[in-house]
């Protein structure tokens, strides 16, 4: 059996924590770089994350914990981001390790802020990472059933089939069910736009429509993602696949979503600083709203959701009133 390359996981937060609880069940070794030094060392001595999935015990024999994101990457040859977006440029301005010899997933579900650039391009064009060295994790899958190890579901994204497969065979377990797709930039914007969808489906609840308009509105949104991906990255895909309506829908529904309790208190009247400050956890649909929306700028897809979302959390529209001309777009 050939030797399994060395897999390095980056974040500390609950899908990093999630990931390298998959990747433990088949290495013998994980390499993982959390920033807090507090939490490396939580880990080392109690076998769990202080701050995320608690519940996770690991064994530390499987681990090398560092707070220095140089010695992980190094040390790794696959290197999977698991950190929010608008952190990203601030771990990676650190790096002085080169990363065009690495293979580098990315289960980050937003876009970087400074460069408008879903983090696949951010590392093809900043980094020199060849495309077919990049892929992304999609869902549908939240990180707390993970932990829970309730049967979930992953997409594994690379235009290299024989990556995508030998991620996904690490990754994969008698509770983690594994497909692979080369869609690798449809399958990261469907990531980012369901989470402003989570964000309207919340605002919604938050503002008391019930489920009759839930599901009105989560069928607009996979057609409204369907053209605005189209937009972006032409192929042939099926976007009633897990990693395009699955996974917008458990996190439209999910009571284990984050964007969608933002958007639940945004509804409720929470100004958006007051709902990120009450939020132990980051929406990453926030940040990705005001992303997509410029983006769609210029490539003119008709979006109303991402505009109503944008219209609200960016310009202080009132949500009742926006939501009350949205319900007329909606078919």
């Amino acid at each position: 059996m050939d030797k399994a390359p060395s897999f390095g996981v980056i974040g500390g937060g609950s899908w990093a924590t999630a990931i390298v609880k998959m990747l433990c069940e088949n290495l013998d070794n994980v390499n993982w770089y959390m920033r807090s030094v507090y939490a490396v060392e939580h880990i080392k001595k109690q076998d769990h994350n202080p701050n995320y999935l608690s519940s996770v015990e690991f064994n530390n024999d499987q681990l090398t914990l560092s707070n220095d994101i140089n010695e992980v990457v190094e040390a790794s040859e696959f290197i999977i981001f698991a950190i929010p977006s608008a952190f990203l440029k601030r771990e990676l301005d650190a790096l002085t390790i080169p990363l065009h010899d690495k293979v580098v997933f990315s289960a980050i579900k937003g876009i970087v802020p400074e460069t408008s650039l879903i983090v696949g391009e951010h590392f093809n064009q900043y980094f020199d990472v060849p495309m077919e060295c990049i892929g992304v994790l999609t869902g549908p899958c939240h990180a707390e059933e993970v932990a829970l190890e309730r049967l979930s579901y992953l997409t594994v994204a690379c235009q290299d089939e024989q990556k995508a497969q030998l991620v996904a065979g690490y990754l994969g377990s008698d509770y983690i069910t594994c497909k692979t797709t080369d869609d690798v930039i449809g399958t990261e914007y469907a990531a980012v736009l369901k989470n402003i969808y989570a964000i309207a489906a919340g605002i919604a609840h938050g503002l008391g429509y019930g489920d009759n308009f839930q599901s009105v509105l989560m069928s607009n949104a996979i057609r409204e993602m369907k053209k605005f991906i189209k937009k972006v990255h032409k192929m042939k895909r099926n976007i009633n696949d897990s990693a395009y309506l699955g996974d917008l829908l458990v996190t439209g529904y999910s009571v284990f979503s984050r964007n969608r309790m933002f958007g639940n208190m945004i509804g409720k009247g929470y100004t958006v600083k007051s709902a990120q400050m009450e939020m132990s956890m980051v929406a990453e649909g926030y940040y990705a709203t005001e992303s997509a929306y410029k983006i769609n700028l210029e490539k003119g897809a008709k979006t109303p959701i991402i505009n109503a979302v944008y219209a609200i959390l960016y310009e202080g529209k009132n949500p009742k009133k926006v939501f009350n001309k949205l319900v007329d777009k909606l078919d």
